[in-house]
C-alpha cells in the first residue's frame, strides 16, 4: 500500500507529460470526443424508468445515474422549480431536442453522441454530429454578440493547461436535459476543459442564471477520446420527426 501511494505522484505526472501539446506549448485538445454518462436524461441523480411508449419495453427506458451536479440539487428560485416541474410533465412533447433543436451549450457536450474539437491558436472550432451543431471559441477579446443564438457566444483563453470558455448571448429556448431543467435568457455559462490524461478530459461547468437560479452552481463530468479505428462525426438529423410531420401535413 506504502509503495503504491508513493507512486502515484509520479504516474499522475506521467500523464500530464503524455498529454498532447501544439507547437506553442498548449494542451493539443484535437480529436472526437465523447461524455459517457446520463446527464441528458437529468443532470441530477436519478431512477431507471419506463419511457413514455411502454409497448417499446427497454428500447424506450430511460436509464438510472447519478448525476452530475455537484452537491446534487440544482438551486432553483420557488417559481422558477415550478415551471421545471411543468416542463417534466411535458418533457415528451416540450423538450427542445425532440424538435431537433440545436441543444446549447453546456447541453450540447453530455449529449449522447460524439463531437470534434479542431484547435489553432486563434480559434477552437467544435463540431457536433446532433442536429449539425457547430460553434467556434475566439481565443481572443470579441465584442458583445449583437444577437442572441442556439448555440451563444464563445470566448476562450489559457490558464495553465486548462481552457476556460465564457458563453453569453444564449436563447432561452434550450433545456439542460429531457428532465425538464432550464434557464432564461439571462444564462451566462463558464465552461473548463482540463486534461488529465491523452484520453480524457475533466469538463466542468458553472452556471449562472439570477432568474431562475437563487446561486451559481456547477456540474462536471469525464470526457473521453475516441480511439476506435475509422472513427468520424456521421449525420443525424430527426427523420422520424420530420416524416411524422409529413404525415400530418397529409
Amino acid at each position: 500500500m506504502v509503495l503504491a501511494l508513493c507512486a502515484a505522484p509520479a504516474q499522475a505526472q506521467s500523464s500530464a507529460s503524455e498529454i498532447p501539446r501544439t507547437k506553442d506549448g498548449k494542451p493539443d485538445l484535437s480529436g472526437i470526443w465523447q461524455a459517457l454518462n446520463t446527464a441528458n436524461w437529468d443532470l441530477q441523480a436519478h431512477a431507471a424508468q419506463a419511457g413514455h411508449v411502454t409497448a417499446l419495453g427497454a428500447q424506450g427506458a430511460e436509464p438510472g445515474g447519478i448525476g452530475v451536479v455537484e452537491g446534487g440539487e440544482i438551486p432553483y428560485l420557488p417559481a422558477a422549480l415550478a415551471q421545471k416541474n411543468a416542463n417534466y410533465e411535458k418533457r415528451f412533447t416540450d423538450d427542445p431536442e425532440i424538435k431537433c433543436y440545436m441543444p446549447g451549450v453546456p447541453r450540447a457536450t453530455y449529449l449522447p453522441f460524439p463531437f470534434q474539437i479542431l484547435q489553432s491558436q486563434k480559434v477552437i472550432q467544435i463540431s457536433y454530429e446532433f442536429a449539425a451543431s457547430a460553434r467556434t471559441i475566439f481565443m481572443h477579446k470579441m465584442p458583445p454578440a449583437p444577437v442572441d443564438s442556439w448555440m451563444g457566444q464563445s470566448v476562450g483563453h489559457w490558464e495553465s493547461d486548462t481552457l476556460v470558455v465564457d458563453v453569453t448571448a444564449l436563447i432561452d429556448q434550450t433545456w439542460f436535459d429531457r428532465a425538464g431543467n432550464f434557464h432564461s435568457d439571462a444564462l451566462h455559462v463558464v465552461e473548463r476543459y482540463t486534461p488529465i490524461s491523452p484520453y480524457h478530459i475533466r469538463y466542468e461547468v458553472t452556471i449562472e442564471d439570477p432568474k431562475v437560479f437563487s446561486r451559481p452552481w456547477n456540474l462536471s463530468a469525464i470526457l473521453y477520446r475516441r480511439i476506435d479505428p475509422h472513427v468520424e462525426l456521421l449525420e443525424y438529423e430527426c427523420y422520424a420527426y420530420q416524416l411524422e410531420n409529413e404525415f400530418t401535413k397529409k
